[in-house]
Parts: structure tokens; C-alpha cells; sequence
């Protein structure tokens, strides 16, 4: 996919985000914050992106999203349970209608028995409490595809939660 077409994505995701008055943040690891600059190339995107989280190791996602130690050592920071602990631990740390996480092995190292290079979990959660996840396994590909494949995915989960949602209310500020 080129790079036109990934900003069009953004660029409807946003669009959507704003007609609804709803902001997101993300938590990002072997993306390394590749969705957030591909949200922020977007003129205008603050009005709808309220932070990113790069949790690249074990202890970012502890300390900054609160996933348990717990988690991480029985499914490993590469599965579902943690994608979903990061996405609750967006929206448990800041004001966002939306969130999503991105956790994986993006290559080409980092392959463990039952985990191997493009092997990756994403979760989008709502305020409202839905949860979409989603297990990926692009193969060995190339680290960059690995990880644009993995934006493309996001957006789509932001989209699809965001179509869902209701439009905020304007809140009056007198």
C-alpha cells in the first residue's frame, strides 16, 4: 500500500472521529509509534488525537498502562490478554472515547516456540466498554510490512468502533 492511500485511511478515520466529536489514543509496541505519525500527518488530526503510548518493552506496559505483571508472565507481552490490558490501560489513563494496542514481533528476530516473526495482537476498546479484538500472523514479510500492516489494521479497528459509536454532545463551556 502506498503512502497516499495509508493517509486517506487516516485521513476518513479522523474525518469520522470529528463528525462524532470523538478523540483516541493508542498504545503502541512493535509499531514504535508508526500509528501515531500516521494519525499526526494528518492537518488537523489534534482534534481528534489525544496521545500515544510507545510501551516497547515489559515495563513501559506496566508502568505507563498499568497491565499486570501478572499478564505479561503468563501469556508473554506478544498475546490477546495483553492487547486487551494495554487498550483498557489507554482509556484507564486518559480522556478518550477510543483506544487500540498493538503488541507483536515485527521481525526479524524476536520469534519464540509459538510466536514466530509476524505474529501480532491488536485490540480497540470503547469507553462503552466493547472490545474488538484481533490476532494477525503476516509471516516473515519484512520488518516495514510487518508494521504497516499492522497501522492498516488499527485504523480499521478504530473505524469500526467509531461507526458504532454515537456523536458526543458539544459540552457548553460558560
Amino acid at each position: 500500500m502506498l503512502q497516499q492511500e495509508l493517509n486517506e485511511r487516516a485521513r476518513a478515520l479522523l474525518d469520522l472521529c470529528r463528525g462524532k466529536r470523538l478523540k483516541l489514543a493508542a498504545a503502541e509496541s512493535c509499531t514504535g509509534g508508526l500509528l501515531a505519525a500516521t494519525l499526526t500527518e494528518i492537518p488537523g488530526s489534534s482534534d481528534v488525537f489525544e496521545r500515544g503510548f510507545i510501551t516497547y518493552s515489559n515495563e513501559a506496559k506496566k508502568t505507563m498502562l498499568g497491565v499486570a505483571s501478572a499478564t505479561l508472565q503468563s501469556h508473554g507481552a506478544v498475546s490477546s490478554e495483553t492487547a486487551a490490558a494495554m487498550a483498557r490501560g489507554v482509556l484507564a489513563h486518559t480522556p478518550v472515547d477510543l483506544a487500540v494496542s498493538i503488541t507483536g514481533i515485527a521481525g526479524p528476530g524476536g520469534a519464540v516456540p509459538g510466536k514466530p516473526v509476524g505474529l501480532v495482537h491488536l485490540a480497540a476498546a470503547s469507553r462503552k466498554g466493547r472490545l474488538i479484538q484481533r490476532e494477525r500472523k503476516y509471516g516473515d514479510i519484512g520488518r516495514a510490512q510487518v508494521r504497516r500492516a499492522c497501522v492498516i489494521e488499527a485504523l480499521a479497528m478504530l473505524g469500526e468502533l467509531a461507526a458504532a459509536e454515537q456523536a458526543r454532545l458539544p459540552t457548553s463551556s460558560a
